[in-house]
C-alpha cells in the first residue's frame, strides 16, 4: 500500500476521493467544494489517498502543526471496507509520528458512532471526555459538538483549548 499526496483538485483520484468524502461524511462535517480548494493550497494540509496495487483504498487528510498532527477526515472506500485497511493505515501514520495525534469522533449516540469510536480505541487512540466543539461548516448554523481521541495519551483541558485557540482558526476558515 502506498499514499499519494494530491496538491490540486485537478490531480489524478481527486475527484473518486471527493465522492467518498461526501458519501462518507455528514455535509455538517464536510467543507464546501470551494473551502476544499482553498485549504489544499496550504503547505501543512495533506490531502492524502491511497493505493494497493492500483486500486484507490481510500484516504487521510490531516494537518501537521507545530506539536500535533490532526486528522481532518479519513476513509477507506465501500469495496475496501472491512479488509483491515482502516486500520493498518492508522497504525503506519501513527507509527510515523512523532507528535500527539488527534481526531474527532460524534458523539456516542447511536450504534455507529459506537462501533467507530471502538475501531479508533483498537488501534491506540484514546477517547477524551473533555466538551469540545467546532465551528459550524455551513454557514448559519450552530457549532457541531464532537469528542476529541487522541494518541498516545489522553489531553488535558489545557491541551483542547491550546488545540481549538491555535489551530482551530488555520483548520476552519477559508
Amino acid at each position: 500500500m502506498y499514499q499519494i499526496r494530491l496538491k490540486n483538485i485537478s490531480d489524478n483520484y481527486f475527484h473518486k476521493a471527493w465522492k467518498l468524502y461526501e458519501d462518507a461524511f455528514p455535509l455538517e462535517e464536510r467543507r464546501s467544494f470551494n473551502a476544499q480548494t482553498h485549504v489544499m493550497k496550504k503547505s501543512n494540509y495533506h490531502f492524502n489517498i491511497l493505493m494497493d496495487e492500483n486500486k484507490f483504498i481510500g484516504f487521510l487528510l490531516w494537518w501537521d502543526f507545530e506539536t500535533l498532527k490532526y486528522i481532518d477526515h479519513f476513509a477507506t472506500s465501500t469495496e475496501q471496507r472491512n479488509k483491515g485497511f482502516g486500520k493498518l493505515i492508522l497504525e503506519k501514520f501513527m507509527e510515523s509520528s512523532d507528535k500527539t495525534i488527534l481526531l474527532e469522533v460524534e458523539l456516542p449516540n447511536s450504534t455507529i458512532n459506537e462501533r467507530r469510536i471502538k475501531f479508533y480505541q483498537r488501534t491506540g487512540f484514546k477517547l477524551n471526555q473533555h466538551y469540545y466543539e467546532i465551528p459550524p461548516l455551513i454557514e448559519d448554523k450552530k457549532p457541531l459538538q464532537l469528542l476529541l481521541m487522541s494518541y498516545p495519551e489522553l489531553l488535558t483541558i489545557k491541551d483542547v483549548k491550546e488545540f481549538t485557540d491555535k489551530c482551530h482558526p488555520l483548520i476552519f476558515k477559508d
